[in-house]
């Protein structure tokens, strides 16, 4: 998130492949205020992300991207140059 990051622990929210990534593992980014979130499928696109994530994004008006690792680091790097208050969260592997 902009001034900021933790590393992405699922034991913390029993987040799995599916349904993927939870409100819980995004609430710390938006609390940060972002206007864009990254959500990074994994670099072979296992990772989902729960419905009830993509609800909460869209009821706060937060544009969301679900792109493969390498695309969603790219999209991040690109808003951040920008000026973008972008949040994301990054899965390295499948």
């Amino acid at each position: 998130w902009p001034g900021g990051a933790v590393e992405w622990d699922w034991t913390q929210t029993g987040t799995h492949h599916q349904p993927g990534i939870q409100p819980a593992d995004i609430a710390e980014i938006l609390a940060q205020g972002v206007e864009v979130m990254i959500l990074s499928r994994g670099m072979q696109l296992r990772l989902e992300t729960s419905p009830e994530t993509v609800r909460m994004l869209e009821s706060r008006g937060i544009e969301h991207h679900s792109l493969e690792t390498s695309q969603a680091v790219e999209m991040y790097n690109r808003l951040a140059r920008e000026g973008m208050r972008v949040g994301g969260v990054f899965h390295s592997t499948c």
